[in-house]
């Protein structure tokens, strides 16, 4: 069974990804980026701020998957300066300190938008049954 989750962000077409993707009981949510409802970045300039709008967004895709945060088992941090790493960090540990994923912080030289500081990534595996279908 695969089940495809879109956030509606008008590059999934574009660029042809899912926000998430389950496969029998694993789900990854792909890179996701501090984007507001209205399509503009979060909280500019404030990689905590963006960090929580990633998170809300990755966790969102992941109870449409049929997952939860305490399902997680690794995230990814991408940063344009690692040095702010500790920002990112806050926010993380809000959400993960009791489920403890395992986690990477890492630099990359730029995103799509300029004004992205910030991108997660998110592996899950559901440990519960899956519900039937509704």
């Amino acid at each position: 069974m695969r089940r495809i989750v879109g956030s509606g962000s008008p590059l999934e077409p574009q660029i042809g990804f899912s926000r998430a993707v389950r496969v029998g009981q694993h789900v990854s949510v792909a890179g996701t980026a501090p984007i507001g409802d209205d399509g503009s970045t979060v909280g500019p300039g404030d990689v905590y701020a963006q960090t929580v709008r990633c998170l809300d967004i990755a966790e969102q895709a992941l109870r449409e998957a049929g997952a939860s945060v305490e399902d997680v088992v690794r995230t990814r941090i991408m940063l344009t300066d690692v040095t702010t790493w500790k920002e990112a960090a806050r926010a993380h540990g809000e959400r993960f300190a009791a489920i403890r994923p395992v986690t990477t912080f890492v630099e990359v030289s730029r995103f799509i938008e300029p004004d992205w500081l910030v991108e997660v990534e998110i592996d899950a595996v559901i440990a519960r049954p899956a519900a039937p279908p509704s």
